[in-house]
């Protein structure tokens, strides 16, 4: 192995996703001397098979949606169908945009960018391209890839993760989907929107089963007004090929058949066989634990993203990124508060929340001590222009600050900025009650479900 020994980085980052590129773009602003090491494409899942290519793809679904259904806005046209190939060419566009702009960015920063496969030599270097990449701190962020239940083969035939699901060359008739979490309810809805037949299949009590269970049930109440079927509280068995499709057998014996099936149980982390456990690095089923300033048991190595066992989200992944650069360059960093994260499921209709959920406050502060209060979309005037459904759910310590915002309806992704102030800042009801919200807007909503919590509601009942 040829050792440079002319350079001797202050930063070497081992993985190009949110939190890799988050750090080199932190640490090189901040003086640092960083090299940054992608084995593909710097960028990540996130901008190449996760959050930026899944909502190209419901966003054709949602204008497909639109196209059958725009004669009750009084619009007549006609919908032909879906074109794969062009719906395909939108989404890497797209991607393709973003990617070219971060080229720039890292290049323009004067970060050291290297195309390899990257191995973790020692404590502080990387081995790449046989070259050995020293550092004064290694920083691990190696993402995640698509997992599958004991016995179920991903083939990319039949059987298929979001990676496949994102390039396939059709619409299929009929899809079961493994897993009722984001990813699971983000294809349905999309799949649903190009016409195909689709199941969902989780075996806990809810969809999307980390979240607030009002917004659960509106989420479930929603999908049967669409027609997406699912089956709840029984897990997967088996799964076998079929003359033209593929077979699911549950737990309890039922069997559901379609063209093809997508296993979205969840991503696991990228972390065997890069030299990670040789190096002394404290492990937990694959992920790298870390602390609340995300440094390893190794001094010289710290680690963030999806290897890491907190929240899977890009947007995570590239604040704990600009945390540890921030660490590395001797200013003061406070650890990320997980709850206070936005988490958004992009299906139809959109699921937002941001804080803990109502069951999680009464286990914390006592049930006696928590006051909920649902809003109903029907009362907010944009929304019934948009002709969507929904509510807005507020979970406060009573007498005292809002500590979860549960979201469910179009759009409301884009209202989730506004409540992970609320809960951040520790807002009480009556300071957000407060503040004018522009009319009409599905954000005034936020701001009537205040109203009502501080005890004057408008467009509300008592």
């Amino acid at each position: 192995m040829a050792n440079d020994a002319s350079t001797v980085f202050d930063l070497v980052i081992l993985g190009g996703g949110s939190g890799g590129y988050a750090a080199a773009l932190r640490g090189a602003q901040l003086g640092l001397d960083v090299a940054l090491i992608e084995k593909d494409k710097v960028g990540g899942t996130c901008l190449h098979r996760g959050c930026i290519p899944t909502k190209a793809l419901l966003h054709a679904g949602e204008i497909a949606d639109q196209a059958r259904e725009s004669e009750q806005f009084g619009v007549k046209t006609s919908f032909e169908g879906i074109d794969v190939p062009a719906v395909h060419k939108y989404k890497d566009d797209v991607i393709s945009g973003l990617y070219k702009g971060l080229q720039g960015l890292i290049a323009s920063r004067k970060v050291t960018y290297i195309e390899g496969e990257g191995y973790l030599s020692s404590p502080t270097s990387v081995d790449v391209n046989g070259q050995r990449i020293q550092g004064r701190h290694v920083l691990l962020a190696t993402g995640s890839v698509p997992k599958s239940l004991p016995g179920l083969e991903i083939d990319g035939n039949r059987i298929i993760s979001s990676d496949h699901a994102l390039v396939l060359d059709r619409v299929p008739k009929s899809a079961i989907i493994l897993g009722g979490g984001v990813i699971g309810v983000e294809f349905a809805s999309a799949w649903k929107s190009f016409g195909s037949d689709v199941t969902i299949i989780e075996g806990l009590k809810h969809l999307v089963p980390v979240e607030d269970e009002n917004s659960s049930k509106l989420l479930e109440r929603a999908f049967r007004k669409r027609g997406i079927k699912f089956n709840l509280g029984t897990f997967f068995q088996k799964a076998e090929y079929t003359q033209d499709g593929v077979k699911v057998t549950l737990a309890d014996g039922k069997e559901f058949e379609a063209e093809v099936l997508l296993v979205a149980v969840g991503r696991g982390p990228v972390s065997q066989g890069l030299g990670y456990e040789e190096a002394g690095v404290a492990m937990d089923r694959g992920y790298v634990l870390v602390d609340e300033y995300m440094r390893t048991n190794v001094p010289t190595i710290s680690a963030v993203g999806d290897l890491v066992p907190t929240l899977q989200l890009a947007h995570v992944g590239f604040a704990e990124g600009i945390l540890v650069a921030e660490r590395l360059a001797g200013l003061k960093t406070v650890p990320i508060d997980y709850d206070g994260v936005p988490r958004v499921t992009y299906c139809h209709p959109e699921v937002a929340s941001v804080g803990i959920t109502e069951a999680k406050a009464k286990e914390i502060y006592g049930a006696d001590k928590v006051v909920a209060l649902k809003y109903n979309l029907a009362g907010n005037g944009k929304s019934k222009i948009l002709k969507t459904a929904g509510e807005i759910k507020l979970v406060q310590v009573k007498d005292g600050a809002v500590v979860g915002v549960h979201m469910v309806g179009d759009r409301m992704g884009e209202q989730v900025g506004e409540a992970q102030l609320i809960y951040n800042w520790e807002a009480l009801p009556a300071e957000v009650a407060q503040l004018i919200h522009a009319h009409p807007t599905q954000n005034e909503a936020l701001g009537e479900a205040h109203l009502a919590l501080a005890g004057k509601p408008l467009h509300a009942h008592d």
